[in-house]
């Protein structure tokens, strides 16, 4: 699934669910997300948004951040959203129907974010093999990443190294277990164990105790992506965060 968001249409849906109209009534995820972060954050130096897609959430962090980096392993996504940092606007393309489509266009200046631009870096990489410099942020974000992790369970093992004393992670997902994803035998949730179902929070919670502590009640976000004009997918994703105990 290495090429699955690098389409002109997986682009075209992430483009339209971070910067386009809310539909159904359902409020725009990456910046509902990106608010309970800074009501959380305990220090407003750097974050760190982990699977920022085409980096929404990231630009929204920067509202309240000195610095946010935004890191995604899709090449498309971060070719977009450096794009949209450096130029304020990017048109991109929709599918209605079969082979037709139509344009739209984001706009930073429309959704007010082009101050928050000036405090924001993209780059392409893997959240579960990050280099060496990513240290000592006061929050992380991971939004939507863990069910889609080949080894989520190293990941959330490893988080605390990226943080400083007092920082915060905030993770959101649907916890869609895929194994086009995540090989069954890395699953962290959503099995029985000696005849007891183990969810992914309860995943969660064992990989993370050593470091933190759920900080608050686990959070249901409701959130929409259009796939075409009669098509949308309408889901829920679970907040959690998470403070160090360390």
């Amino acid at each position: 699934m290495t090429d699955f968001y690098e389409t002109d249409e997986q682009l075209g849906q992430y483009m339209d669910f971070h910067f386009g109209p809310e539909r159904f009534g359902v409020a725009n995820y990456p910046r509902v997300c990106a608010e309970r972060c800074l009501s959380v954050a305990k220090g407003r130096g750097s974050a760190l948004d982990l699977g920022c897609a085409t980096g929404r959430s990231t630009l929204e962090l920067a509202r309240g951040f000195e610095s946010v980096v935004g890191v995604d392993l899709s090449h498309r996504f971060i070719q977009a959203a450096e794009a949209l940092r450096r130029d304020g606007e990017m048109a991109y393309q929709l599918v209605d129907e079969g082979e037709l489509r139509h344009a739209e266009t984001a706009s930073l200046a429309e959704l007010g974010l082009e101050e928050a631009a000036g405090r924001v870096s993209f780059e392409e990489g893997d959240a579960g093999d990050l280099a060496g410099h990513h240290q000592g942020y006061d929050l992380i974000f991971a939004g939507n990443l863990i069910d889609r992790m080949p080894d989520p369970g190293a990941f959330l093992r490893g988080l605390h190294e990226l943080l400083g004393d007092q920082g915060v992670v905030v993770i959101s997902s649907p916890y869609t277990l895929l194994e086009d994803f995540t090989p069954r035998e890395n699953w962290i949730g959503g099995y029985y164990a000696n005849g007891q179902p183990v969810t992914v929070l309860d995943g969660m919670k064992q990989r993370l105790s050593e470091h933190f502590r759920l900080a608050a009640n686990p959070e249901d976000i409701p959130f929409v992506i259009r796939e075409t004009r009669r098509k949308h997918q309408h889901t829920l994703a679970q907040l959690t965060v998470w403070e160090r105990k360390d």
